[in-house]
């Protein structure tokens, strides 16, 4: 929804401010944006100058209107008039900085829970610091604060140890609740040894990764050592992350994916610098068992591969084959339903209502994981849902009706 002319024409008449502002009126996060979002098949994908020759670099041009900013204006963002309604978002993911970002724009007073010490989720634990520098992340939550949007950290919904749950936030008197808790539960491989040692989630390698980038760990606690043979298993964007990482870690990395490169859902330029960097792929070929040492590590895999069965050594694997939905805020509330996997079912009237009144929810717990501009684009929709129905309960009120009447 961005008006890419628009914001182009002010680049190339200089004014970098201006072209910012007409990025900042649809999108929450544009120097995340300009950085990680798949623009080959989206904006760039339709620029008609590619139909022959190479299409506007629309991804680099929104980078660099958003770094410019960052770097020359320091004006915080007018917070608008109040008006009277509490939305509580529970995830400061992409999706939930979204509709926080968005609502406080309306005037909303929001509060986001989250359950790590920082904000940002996927952006700031999931995607390497190469990708995506962690200030970048900060600061477009700083701006999203200085809405008037307040941050409470290192609190897990839904858990005894938090004492805070939905039936917890309606009593507070918030007018809606925001469900953009992601697919937090990486997915297993069912096959013999997947219980052995140093055969690790991909998901948390990159957090350690970047929790040491950060100071918060000790490089230690990183599952990965100079000249280690890895495999990583999968073909999307947290496999390519993975693999990346890893060789700018001194190992030695191959990808093992399932089906051919041509049916690999990464993003094209990420699996194309992956291979600059020295990242080796075997396609078509599945895994049929980790083998294990005599200290109950991982030492090799037995594959499938085009040519027939094999076995090759590896000194460590990374899963990188999708997640799911975590459940504790769906099994401690009433009346929120889910689908046979665990994702949460919404309505379209209101935009991305659960089947429990006054609670939406937006972004990988609906709509399956997928990339970070497809859960701001799913969270805006929700976010204009939400002051549908807030401004129908006010008209009841104001009515003399009762929602539930």
């Amino acid at each position: 929804q961005i008006d890419i002319p628009a914001f182009i024409a002010e680049v190339a008449k200089g004014d970098f401010e201006a072209a910012y502002q007409v990025i900042a009126k649809s999108s929450a996060l544009p120097a995340v944006c300009g950085r990680v979002c798949p623009q080959e098949n989206q904006c760039e994908g339709k620029c008609v100058r590619g139909i022959k020759g190479e299409a506007v670099g629309i991804g680099r041009l929104e980078r660099f209107v958003a770094d410019w900013y960052r770097n020359n204006v320091h004006a915080k963002p007018v917070a608008p008039a109040p008006n009277g309604h509490k939305v509580a978002v529970i995830g400061a993911g992409p999706s939930g900085l979204t509709v926080a970002g968005d609502l406080a724009k309306l005037g909303y007073k929001v509060t986001v829970y989250e359950a790590l010490h920082v904000a940002g989720g996927v952006l700031m634990y999931g995607i390497p610091e190469y990708r995506l520098p962690k200030a970048v992340v900060r600061n477009e939550i700083k701006k999203i604060e200085d809405l008037g949007v307040h941050f409470v950290r290192n609190c897990l919904v839904g858990t005894p140890e938090s004492g805070v749950t939905v039936d917890s936030l309606f009593a507070e008197g918030f007018d809606a609740i925001f469900m953009g808790t992601g697919t937090a539960l990486p997915q297993n491989l069912s096959i013999p040894g997947s219980d052995l040692r140093r055969v690790t989630q991909s998901t948390d390698f990159l957090h350690n990764v970047n929790a040491y980038v950060e100071g918060a760990l000790p490089m230690e606690m990183v599952p990965l050592r100079k000249g280690d043979k890895v495999a990583v298993i999968g073909g999307g964007n947290v496999a390519m992350d993975a693999a990346r990482t890893a060789r700018r870690l001194g190992a030695d990395v191959t990808v093992i994916y399932r089906r051919t490169q041509a049916e690999m859902p990464a993003i094209q330029s990420e699996y194309e610098d992956a291979v600059k960097e020295g990242v080796n792929f075997m396609w078509q070929t599945n895994s049929l068992e980790f083998l294990g040492n005599k200290k109950g590590r991982v030492c090799a895999i037995r594959l499938s591969t085009p040519d027939g069965e094999c076995t090759e050594p590896f000194d460590r694997v990374f899963l990188a084959i999708g997640s799911r939905p975590a459940s504790r805020i769906v099994s401690s509330t009433q009346g929120i339903e889910v689908d046979e996997k665990g994702y949460v079912i919404v309505g379209e009237r209101p935009m991305g209502m659960t089947t429990r009144r006054g609670v939406f929810a937006g972004g990988d717990v609906v709509h399956r994981p997928q990339t970070v501009v497809l859960a701001m684009k799913a969270a805006k929709e929700v976010a204009l849902g939400i002051a549908q129905y807030v401004d129908a309960i006010k008209l009841l009120q104001d009515c003399g009706l009762k929602a539930e009447e």
